[in-house]
């Protein structure tokens, strides 16, 4: 791939997902070479991933289903961190009481 681009269309990301699939490149090299944060390389990636994972199913979810599915995913994940934020400062407080008796 050219070391020089200016602008990842769709088409010159997916050859270098591929190539990250393959093996021809790590996610590491490949944001070296091309000045990309690995972070961004992991989120086409993992686009791809679930891309391909829809397209295979027998009944393909429409992009707002896609959205809707991983917006619900989402909270789900938020409302269990919530949860155990929560009780995290419980047992703080509940032990700081001990403490202090």
């Amino acid at each position: 791939m050219d070391e020089n681009i200016k602008r990842w269309t769709a088409k010159r990301k997916t050859a270098l997902v591929i190539e990250v699939i393959q093996g021809k490149t790590t996610i590491a090299e490949a944001s070296r070479s091309f000045d990309l944060a690995p972070s961004e390389i992991e989120g086409w990636v993992e686009d791809a991933r679930r891309g391909m994972e829809n397209s295979l199913r027998a009944n393909p979810l429409d992009i707002r289903e896609q959205y809707e599915k991983q917006l619900k995913d989402l909270q789900e994940a938020y409302g269990e961190a919530m949860l155990e934020l929560r009780a995290r400062k419980k047992l703080q407080a509940l032990m700081e009481r001990e403490d202090g008796q």
